[in-house]
């Protein structure tokens, strides 16, 4: 017998939450959805009336169900927004030309003007030339620097006030993961803020509106919705570091769905200190230090070195150099660990119960199932965003 909706008690359950368990049809579950974001947004006043907001769009679920979620939301509560989409092409074929191609669908759907860049245009060189040059395994740190500036860029270019990305709370929770497992302090200080933005140059704050929402409930959002947009994996993603932190996240969920989340809201109330015993180090007192931020000399792109990071990787390209670029701008990722030794943090976590599925309930492994390589999607790298955060 199927089972009523525990939200309205009148139609018939649907699916089951990932997030809680709680089993409800489709339109309690558009409405909570979307009603959690809203919330989201008011609560940590992402914007404010009258603000240009670009979109991130990569024509993947998370950027596409942003982009109908913001158009939405922006159109019932009267947020007085001005939304544009923005894309970066970074010379992948078989993969971003045809994604592109579903993002030019979705500025015609949703009516919002679209702008696209490109890495050719901007640094001289197409991320397929690049892993010509470098190869497979560092290339996702090429491109998320890249990709950074080439968004700030495109921002400045809009003159937008902020931009939204579809980073969701499993992105979230795997980058706390990472920059734990890579001792990289600094970065997981402020992974989890809900707005980044480093003062001065043109670096534009960037709002995460998903950061409490579930990958899971998104792809179930979209497939219910029937939105359109692009599923395939990026062909150099495999190799990403990122792939280990998301395998671990997904082992975690299936005993414990609150784990995400969890993570999320641990990471929140993180508290990070001097270690008095090596408070006279002049390497670690250096590492405690608010970052200093100027120009790079070269571009004017925002920098805390004398040239940026994108700067010294075109540097090395340019040279034939590139691989020992990664290690020359004073960043590099074997000395982060050093950090453990001045900085601690603590965090604590809670249990909830789980539900029990009915056979009536469409789950999200069902709708995988109906959807064009979605469990590709669920498990690929989020090679659409870059997160250097």
């Amino acid at each position: 017998m199927p089972k009523l909706c525990v939200q309205c008690n009148s139609r018939n359950a649907a699916l089951k939450r990932p997030k809680n368990g709680a089993m409800i049809c489709r339109e309690c579950f558009f409405e909570l959805f979307e009603n959690e974001i809203h919330e989201t947004i008011v609560s940590n006043h992402l914007f404010k009336p009258g603000d240009k907001v670009a979109i991130a769009a990569s024509g993947g679920k998370d950027s596409t169900v942003l982009a109908h979620v913001m158009k939405v939301l922006n159109d019932r509560h009267g947020y007085g927004l001005d939304l544009y989409l923005l894309s970066i092409d970074e010379g992948i074929k078989g993969y971003r030309d045809d994604s592109l191609e579903t993002v030019k669908r979705n500025r015609d759907q949703y009516q919002i003007p679209l702008k696209i860049l490109g890495y050719k245009e901007l640094y001289g060189w197409s991320m397929d030339e690049i892993v010509q040059q470098i190869g497979l395994k560092n290339n996702c740190t090429f491109c998320g620097v890249f990709r950074r500036q080439a968004l700030d860029r495109g921002c400045e270019q809009l003159r937008v006030d902020k931009m939204v990305t579809g980073h969701n709370a499993d992105d979230i929770a795997e980058t706390v993961l990472m920059n734990i497992l890579r001792g990289d302090i600094g970065r997981l200080q402020r992974c989890v803020d809900i707005i980044t933005h480093d003062d001065g140059g043109f670096n534009i704050p960037r709002a995460k509106p998903f950061k409490y929402t579930y990958q899971k409930e998104i792809v179930l959002y979209a497939y219910f919705k029937k939105l359109d947009y692009f599923s395939t994996e990026c062909s150099y993603s495999p190799n990403a570091y990122r792939g280990h932190a998301r395998e671990l996240i997904k082992d975690l969920e299936q005993l414990r769905p609150q784990t995400i989340i969890d993570i999320v809201k641990s990471a929140e109330q993180f508290r990070f200190h001097k270690n008095e015993t090596v408070h006279d180090d002049e390497e670690h007192e250096s590492a405690m230090k608010k970052r200093t931020l100027t120009k790079c000399i070269r571009c004017g792109y925002i920098s805390s070195q004398e040239l940026c990071r994108a700067c010294v990787f075109l540097e090395g390209l340019n040279k034939g150099t590139a691989r020992l670029a990664l290690y020359s701008d004073g960043q590099s990722r074997p000395n982060r660990g050093k950090q453990n030794e001045v900085q601690a943090a603590t965090l604590s976590s809670t249990s909830v119960g789980e539900s029990n599925v009915s056979s009536a309930v469409t789950s999200y492994d069902a709708v995988q199932n109906h959807i064009v390589d979605t469990t590709s999607v669920m498990k690929k790298s989020t090679q659409d965003k870059s997160l250097e955060w």
